[in-house]
């Protein structure tokens, strides 16, 4: 068998659509992935003639094509992929024919624009912080917002909890107690601290963009993006890895569910 047809099982995990690398890991940790029967170590490669399963199902790569979504996630639902812990989870919510799973997180208290996948590399390239991807959000707070405010958000706060400071970032007051901010960077409830630092309480959080993705859709609704919004997409994490192509035709694609 030549090297180079081995591959690390956390990655065939991601490429099949059964779940992101770091899923894959997890489950790889806790022992509820088998190769040949074996529970292996992390970083086990496999061959193509290995027979992997999880929970004792065998994964197939039977995918035709990668779906990618962009859903407009209400309060109380959260991010995780995980139905067993979590009741009010976003795969029982959205019931989609296909395994899918979310593109980095969004706190239960927040709403707005999550993509989810079955493409799992695309996963990782998107999440890396270095790629300066940026998410934009709309937030209002208990009080007047000051320019001090302002200017203090957007020069990087010190967490604490965290021990790190958040990069600068873009914001904007939009009126007396809303403001518009842009991140490059996705820590645990990032907008939430930086403004309690600043002895401020977050009221309401919307994200409205990812990248090149905008919010258009109603709460609790999605839809698949489209060939421009894709290929622009590709076009900002091109300098990452391996990149999966989009469906060369989407007649069957819903526009709006």
């Amino acid at each position: 068998m030549e090297k180079q047809q081995l591959k690390r099982i956390n990655k065939f995990l991601s490429e099949v659509g059964y779940c992101s690398r770091r899923e894959a890991d997890k489950l790889i940790d806790a022992g509820r992935v088998t190769i040949n029967g074996i529970v292996p170590e992390m970083g086990t490669k496999i061959a193509p003639s290995d027979v992997v399963a999880v929970d004792g199902e065998v994964i197939k790569n039977t995918k035709a094509a990668f779906v990618y979504l962009a859903f407009n996630k209400p309060i109380g639902i959260v991010c995780t992929t995980d139905t067993s812990v979590e009741k009010d989870n976003i795969i029982d919510y959205l019931n989609y024919p296909k395994r899918i799973f979310p593109i980095g997180r969004l706190d239960k208290p927040s709403e707005g624009l999550i993509l989810l996948t079955d493409d799992g590399d695309i996963v990782n390239k998107i999440l890396r912080a270095s790629n300066n991807h940026e998410k934009e959000y709309i937030v209002t707070v208990d009080k007047p917002i000051s320019q001090t405010f302002v200017e203090r958000m957007a020069g990087g706060i010190y967490i604490e909890d965290l021990g790190k400071k958040t990069k600068k970032c873009k914001v904007e007051k939009l009126s007396t107690y809303k403001f518009k901010i842009i991140l490059t960077q996705g820590l645990n409830r990032q907008i939430r601290r930086m403004c309690s630092y600043l002895n401020y309480e977050v009221q309401t959080l919307q994200r409205v963009r990812i990248m090149n993705i905008k919010l258009d859709m109603p709460i609790g609704e999605y839809r698949e993006l489209t060939e421009d919004e894709f290929k622009e997409l590709n076009a900002l994490i091109s300098h990452s890895t391996k990149v999966y192509e989009t469906r060369s035709s989407k007649k069957n694609r819903p526009k709006n569910n």
